[in-house]
C-alpha cells in the first residue's frame, strides 16, 4: 500500500466542523446562559467537557452543497467501515446511515434535539434512516465521539449524532437548489420553506421541504468494468448453452449487468416540520416538535438471475442423453439457470412513512433548578416491492410444459411469463413503533456540585411481513420468513458535575437500565479536566456501555442471504452461496468499554488545536459465528464445525445456516486531531483521524479495505479554508483526503491495493443583499475516480467510501423576508 507523504498528508484533507472551543469563543460576547452540551444532561455555562465533541453549522451544511444528513456525516473522518446512502443500490432499501468508528450502524445512537428517533427503514430495523430528517429544519449536527451509555442508554457505544433543529426563528426563507453531474446525469433538485413568528406568547416555526434525486446508470461510467454473471439471458443447463439446434455447447460468455444497475439510486422526499415554544408562566415553558417525512426511493439491478434444480426424469431424453457420464449414467437433477431478461430489471421501490411527535414541560425551580417532563412517539410505516420478480415454482413447471422453449436460448415473450405466473411484483410491509415518557432534574448546589437525575419508561416494536411468495419459498430469491416483537425498558440515571479546584473538575454518571426481553443492566462514566491555564487543558474519559438486542435480532425468523463465499469442496459454481440467517431470542446485550484522553490548546490568538487517544472494547457482540472458517473447518474433518452451520462433512450446504449470538468481539483504537485557525478574512480547519487499530473476532482490519466488512483506512484528513473576500462574497475549499487500503480477492487468490485519495471541492457565496443570496459549487472538481478493487461487490470499489459518480455541480438560492 502507498504511504502518504507528509506534504501530501498536510495538504489533502476537509473538516466539516467547528471545534467546541471555536464556538465557545464566538460565544464569549453573548449574554451568558445555562445550556446542554451532546454528551451530558446538565446544564452549564461552558461548552467545555471532558468528551470529545465535533460541531457542524447550517452555514457550513449549505455552502457545502450538502442536500442529506447522510451526505454530511459520511466525510467525517470518525467514520468507517461503510454505511447506506446514495450509492447504496443492493440491498440498501432506500435507507441512509452513519457508522462511527466502524463498529457498526446499530452502535451509533442518533437522537433529535437530545432525544432518541424511531427506528426507520423498511420494518424492524434497528437504525435511524437520516433520509427522514430534513436538512432545511438543521442549525447543527452535535458529533459526540465518545461512549455515552451512561448518560442516554443502549447503542450510544461508538458516539452519537444529535441533531439541532431551529427554534426561535422570525422571518421566512425559501431555498431552491439544483445539481447534477458532469456527465449529464444524476439531476438533482429540492425546495424548501421555513416560517417562524411570534405566537400565543411563544415562537412557531412551520417548514417544509421537498427534494428529488435522480439516478445513474453504472455502465455510464468509463471506470466501471463490465461485469460477468454466469447467468445468461438464453439460459444454460448444467453449466452448458443452447447452441439453436436442440443442443448444448460448454458455456463461453458471460452477462454485463451494470448496464441495468444503479450507481446513484434516485428518491424522492416530502417533509413537514413545526416547533413551538411558550411560556405558561414565568417559571414554566411548553415545548412541541412535530415532523413527517415521506420517502419513494427505487433501486434497479440487472434482471433476477433464476437457478432452479431440474427432476431429470421430467425432462424429454433427447436434452438429459446429453448429459449422460463416461459410464453411461444419467444425471438426477439438472441445473437450469438463466438471467431473466424477458421480465426486466429488478426494480426496487419502497415507499416509506415516518412520523414524530414529542412535546415537554420545562420550569424552573426557586433554587434555580430545571426541571422537564416529555413524551415522544415515533412511527414508520413502508411498503417496499420488487418489480419483474420470478416465482421460481411456477417457472419450473412451464420449464418442464415447454421444454423446446426453455432449451432454445431464444427470448421468451413477456406475456407467457406473465400467463405462466412467472413474473410478480413481490409486495412486503413493515413498520417500527416507538414511545418514550421521560422526566429530569438538573441544576447547580451552593458547593458548586451540578447534577441531572432523571427516569425513563420505553416501549419499542417493530415488524416485516415479507410477499407470501417468499415466505413459501417460492421465489427465486431467498425463503424469508415474518419478524414481529417488541420490548420496553425503565431507566433511572445520574450524572455529576464538580470542579474540585480552578483547576481541575470531575465529571460521573450512573444509569440503570431493566429490559423485558434480556434484563438489566448498568453502565457509569467517570471524566476529568484539568486547566493547566486559561489556554491548555487536558480531559479524559473511562466508560462503560451496551447495546440491547434489537427486535428484527431478537424475534426475526429464517432470512436467506447469498454471502460472498468460496466452497472448499467445490459444489457450487458461483461465489454467492446461500446461508439462512436466523435470531434469536435469548440474546444477551452487548458489553462495551471506552476510554478518551485528550488536550484541547489554544496556541495563539485565534490558533487551537485539540488532540484526543480513544479505544472501545466491546464483548458478548451481537454477531453470527465466522461461516467460512467454519465451512473450511468441516471440510478439514471438524464436525463440531458441521454441526454449528448445520451442513455436512460430504459438503451438502443446502440448509446452512447463521444463528445470531452473543459471540463477537471489537477492539479499535485512534487518534483525533484538530487545528483550526480563525481572522476576520478567513478560517482554516484541519481535521484527521488515526486508526491504530481495528480487530473484530480476533482479525485485524486496520488498513484494509473488502466487500463485506467494508473499509478502514488508517489515516482520513478533512482540510476546509473559509475566505470572506468581501462583505457580501465569501469562497470556501474543501479537501478529503483517504489514505490507500490493502485488499485480498478470494476468488483470484491475489492480494491488491488502492492508491491514496483526495477529493477536491470549491464553492462560493453571494449575498445580493440582507434578503437573497446564492450558492455555487462543485464536488470532486479534479473528477478523481474511485479506487479500483478486483473484488468489490458494486462496481469494482467500495462506494460507501468512494466518489462513484464524478465531478458534480451545484447551485442554490435563498430569499429572506
Amino acid at each position: 500500500m502507498k504511504k502518504t507523504q507528509l506534504g501530501l498528508a498536510i495538504i489533502a484533507a476537509v473538516p466539516l466542523f467547528s471545534s467546541m472551543q471555536a464556538i465557545a469563543a464566538d460565544t464569549s460576547a453573548q449574554e451568558i446562559e445555562k445550556i446542554q452540551v451532546t454528551g451530558s444532561r446538565i446544564n452549564r455555562t461552558d461548552m467545555e467537557s471532558a468528551s470529545p465533541v465535533t460541531i457542524i453549522s447550517s452555514d457550513f451544511i449549505a455552502q457545502s452543497g450538502y442536500t442529506s444528513v447522510e451526505e454530511i456525516l459520511s466525510t467525517q473522518t470518525a467514520t468507517a467501515g461503510g454505511s447506506l446512502g446514495s450509492n447504496s443500490n443492493n440491498g440498501s432499501g432506500g435507507s441512509a446511515t452513519v457508522n462511527l468508528r466502524g463498529m457498526g450502524t446499530n452502535r451509533t445512537l442518533v437522537l433529535l434535539n437530545g432525544r432518541r428517533m424511531v427506528s426507520s427503514g423498511t420494518g424492524a430495523d434497528s437504525s435511524v434512516d437520516l433520509n427522514t430528517i430534513p436538512v432545511a429544519m438543521i442549525k447543527s449536527i452535535e458529533i459526540l465521539k465518545d461512549g455515552a451509555s451512561a448518560v442516554y442508554g443502549s447503542d450510544a457505544i461508538s458516539g452519537v449524532v444529535n441533531i439541532i433543529t431551529k427554534k426561535d426563528y422570525e422571518g421566512t426563507a425559501i431555498t431552491a437548489e439544483a445539481s447534477q453531474a458532469a456527465e449529464g446525469d444524476g439531476t438533482s433538485s429540492g425546495f424548501s420553506i421555513l416560517h417562524g413568528m411570534d405566537f400565543a406568547n411563544g415562537n412557531l416555526v412551520l417548514g417544509a421541504q421537498y427534494s428529488k434525486r435522480g439516478e445513474v446508470i453504472q455502465s455510464d461510467r468509463d471506470h466501471v468494468d463490465p461485469g460477468c454473471s454466469s447467468f445468461l439471458p438464453g439460459g444454460s443447463l448444467d453449466g452448458k448453452t443452447p447452441d439453436g439446434n436442440g443442443g448444448f455447447d460448454p458455456r463461453d460468455e458471460c452477462y454485463d449487468f451494470t448496464t441495468s444497475s444503479y450507481a446513484q439510486t434516485p428518491n424522492e422526499l416530502v417533509s413537514l416540520f413545526s416547533s413551538f415554544n411558550t411560556e405558561i408562566d414565568a417559571d414554566t415553558e411548553f415545548n412541541l416538535d412535530l415532523m413527517y417525512t415521506r420517502r419513494d426511493s427505487n433501486q434497479q439491478m440487472a434482471p433476477q438471475p433464476a437457478n432452479i434444480d431440474l427432476d431429470a426424469s421430467k425432462l424429454d431424453s433427447k436434452y438429459t442423453d446429453q448429459f449422460i457420464d463416461d459410464e453411461g449414467n444419467k444425471p438426477d437433477t439438472l441445473n437450469y439457470r438463466r438471467r431473466m431478461v424477458d421480465a426486466g430489471p429488478r426494480i426496487y421501490e419502497q415507499t416509506t412513512d415516518t412520523y414524530r411527535f414529542s412535546l415537554g414541560l420545562e420550569g424552573m425551580l426557586d433554587n434555580d433548578a430545571s426541571w422537564n417532563v416529555d413524551v415522544t412517539y415515533g412511527r414508520n410505516d413502508s411498503v417496499d416491492k420488487v418489480q419483474n420478480s420470478i416465482h421460481a415454482g411456477n417457472m419450473e413447471d412451464d420449464i418442464y410444459a415447454n421444454q423446446d422453449l426453455w432449451f432454445s436460448g431464444e427470448a421468451i415473450d413477456q406475456s407467457h411469463l406473465q400467463d405462466a405466473g412467472i413474473m410478480y411484483t413481490e409486495t412486503n410491509k413493515g413498520g417500527n413503533e416507538q414511545f418514550i415518557m421521560s422526566a429530569g432534574l438538573t441544576g447547580v448546589t451552593e458547593s458548586d456540585l451540578g447534577y441531572a437525575v432523571g427516569i425513563e419508561n420505553r416501549f419499542e416494536s417493530g415488524f416485516y411481513t415479507p410477499d407470501l411468495v417468499t415466505q413459501a419459498g417460492e421465489s427465486t430469491a431467498a425463503q424469508q420468513d415474518p419478524t414481529s416483537g417488541n420490548y420496553s425498558v425503565q431507566s433511572v440515571y445520574v450524572e455529576l458535575s464538580l470542579p474540585v479546584t480552578e483547576q481541575l473538575a470531575l465529571e460521573a454518571a450512573t444509569r440503570f437500565d431493566n429490559y423485558s426481553t434480556f434484563g438489566s443492566a448498568v453502565t457509569w462514566k467517570l471524566g476529568a479536566t484539568y486547566s493547566f491555564s486559561d489556554e491548555f487543558m487536558l480531559r479524559s474519559v473511562v466508560a462503560t456501555g451496551f447495546r440491547a438486542p434489537s427486535v428484527a435480532e431478537l424475534y426475526s425468523g429464517n432470512s436467506g442471504s447469498f454471502d460472498y463465499l468460496t466452497d472448499p469442496w467445490g459444489n457450487e459454481q458461483d461465489a454467492q452461496i446461500l446461508v439462512n440467517r436466523t435470531g434469536g431470542e435469548d440474546l444477551d446485550a452487548e458489553q462495551s468499554e471506552s476510554f478518551t484522553f485528550g488536550a484541547v490548546w489554544e496556541i495563539a490568538d485565534g490558533l487551537s488545536s485539540t488532540i484526543d487517544y480513544w479505544s472501545f472494547d466491546i464483548t458478548d457482540a451481537i454477531s453470527r459465528i465466522n461461516v467460512q472458517e467454519q465451512m473450511n473447518a468441516c471440510y478439514a474433518g471438524d464436525q463440531v464445525a458441521c454441526d454449528s452451520i448445520n451442513i455436512t462433512m460430504d459438503g451438502d450446504l443446502d440448509n446452512m445456516t447463521s444463528a445470531l449470538i452473543n459471540v463477537g468481539s471489537q477492539k479499535t483504537s485512534g487518534v483525533d486531531f484538530n487545528l483550526s485557525y480563525r481572522q476576520d478574512m478567513f478560517k482554516v480547519a484541519l481535521d484527521a483521524t488515526y486508526l491504530l487499530n481495528f480487530e473484530e473476532d480476533g482479525v485485524n482490519y486496520e488498513g484494509n479495505i473488502d466487500p463485506n466488512y467494508g473499509n478502514y483506512s488508517q489515516l482520513k484528513m478533512n482540510l476546509s479554508v473559509d475566505v470572506n473576500i468581501n462583505e457580501n462574497l465569501t469562497a470556501l475549499y474543501n479537501a478529503q483526503y483517504i489514505q490507500g487500503m490493502d485488499g485480498h480477492d478470494i476468488y483470484a487468490d491475489g492480494d491488491y491495493s488502492t492508491d491514496d485519495v483526495i477529493y477536491h471541492n470549491v464553492s462560493a457565496n453571494y449575498n445580493v443583499n440582507d434578503k437573497l443570496s446564492f450558492n455555487a459549487g462543485i464536488k470532486n472538481l479534479m473528477d478523481t475516480d474511485p479506487e479500483y478493487m478486483s473484488n468489490g461487490s458494486d462496481m469494482n470499489t467500495d462506494a460507501s467510501i468512494y466518489d462513484v459518480i464524478g465531478r458534480t455541480y451545484f447551485m442554490s438560492t435563498s430569499y429572506k423576508f
